[in-house]
């Protein structure tokens, strides 16, 4: 097949990660063409829970605050609930009232808006395009119009877990076991407060749990997560929706939360992906290289996806600029540069995982969390990457959580 475009950057994703790269490098008058499946925005599952340094990130790439405003909820902390009935707020500095709160985020309008930007900065976004083929540097794409090649100065994968750059360089590997999400948004009731700030809730059961994240527009985001062979027959017998609604229908009622789960109002389709967990072997290669959850991802229980995303990207750009200029040492750079940002907050997150499979094990560090204020608000943040992931590994954090 006949090249028919050459370009310096091609970006294939249109989420934050590969809108804020071609945001970046579009601003350093790079040629970026960013190649995005969806011809317009709907819903697939994605995480909208984020802690204030994702924010701060949002602002950096050039989001005002009217804008920042529009697409993100402030949520004062994340409530840990357990089945025997432990409860811990997980907060990010201070007790998450004004600047260090949390917020969850209105994909809808968040990620379009990071589009537009890119569009702005004069990358060129071409959406309904979709990449059925890479081979080094070059991609076979399709869209309205047939089928072209594109042959890159530099390949970015911002494409997911599922990122085909990924999986054809032979990098995905999956972790975790077979763990299924499952999200949507639901209604908060009519006649109430709007949007204001209240706790996002993070529900544990057994085999699994649901986290509840309050957005703009009078809506929660509900985000399930499922392993364990018990729920994979149960999905596959009785179907996604059936096993949602008892799901919901087994949340128990908080005085803060004005949703009645029994019976809540789904906004949207239940979008799944599975499995969830992934990881890669390396993040780059000869002339391309992978950034947000196409670079690994773990599991939304410690809510590092956001973030990660747009770390990602902004060590990306810089690497992708420095190499586009000659530098042959800048993507294996950036490669370490992001193991050495995120290998500890890894090893958080398989903690944590590794107590969540033990349910007594959980609810003995739950307890020591909800007792224990200073353990608890360095657990905080920790998660919300506010300080050196190291210190949860730390001995003596360890020790004072487990200890009796």
């Amino acid at each position: 097949m006949t090249v028919v475009e050459r370009r310096e950057v091609v970006v294939v994703g249109g989420g934050p990660a590969g809108a804020a790269v071609a945001i970046g490098l579009a601003g350093l008058g790079r040629d970026v063409l960013l190649l995005e499946r969806s011809p317009a925005w709907h819903w697939r599952a994605c995480g909208v829970f984020t802690s204030p340094v994702t924010v701060r990130a949002l602002k950096r790439i050039g989001l005002g605050a009217a804008e920042v405003a529009a697409v993100a909820r402030p949520v004062p902390a994340m409530r840990v609930e357990t089945p025997a009935g432990t409860r811990f707020r997980l907060t990010y500095g201070g007790d998450g009232s004004h600047a260090a709160a949390a917020v969850g985020l209105d994909r809808s309008r968040l990620d379009p808006l990071l589009l537009e930007l890119a569009g702005q900065a004069g990358a060129e976004i071409r959406q309904g395009a979709t990449v059925r083929g890479v081979d080094g540097r070059r991609v076979i794409v399709g869209d309205g119009t047939g089928t072209r090649e594109i042959e890159a100065g530099v390949l970015v994968g911002a494409d997911g877990i599922r990122s085909i750059v990924a999986r054809v360089n032979g990098v995905a590997r999956t972790v975790l076991g077979a763990r299924t999400g499952l999200t949507f948004h639901v209604e908060e009731p009519a006649g109430g407060p709007v949007d204001t700030a209240r706790d996002a809730r993070m529900i544990v059961f057994d085999g699994g749990y649901v986290g509840l994240a309050p957005i703009p527009g009078g809506r929660v985001n509900v985000g399930i997560v499922l392993g364990g062979r018990r729920w994979t027959d149960r999905l596959r017998q009785d179907g996604a929706a059936a096993v949602v609604d008892a799901v919901l229908a087994a949340i128990p009622a908080a005085d803060d939360d004005p949703v009645a789960w029994s019976d809540a109002r789904r906004c949207d389709p239940i979008e799944g992906a599975a499995p969830i967990g992934h990881r890669v072997t390396r993040r780059h290669g000869d002339g391309w290289l992978l950034v947000g959850d196409a670079a690994g991802f773990l599991d939304p229980f410690t809510g590092e996806g956001l973030h990660r995303a747009l770390r990602s990207a902004a060590l990306a750009t810089e690497a992708i600029d420095a190499a586009l200029n000659g530098d042959g040492a800048a993507l294996a750079r950036y490669d370490r540069a992001m193991g050495a940002r995120f290998r500890a907050k890894d090893a958080v997150s398989l903690v944590v995982q590794g107590f969540l499979a033990r349910p007594a094990l959980f609810e003995h560090a739950a307890r020591s969390l909800s007792e224990r204020t200073a353990v608890r608000e360095t657990m905080g943040l920790v998660m919300g990457d506010l300080v050196p992931a190291t210190r949860a590994l730390d001995p003596r954090f360890v020790a004072a959580l487990l200890r009796p």
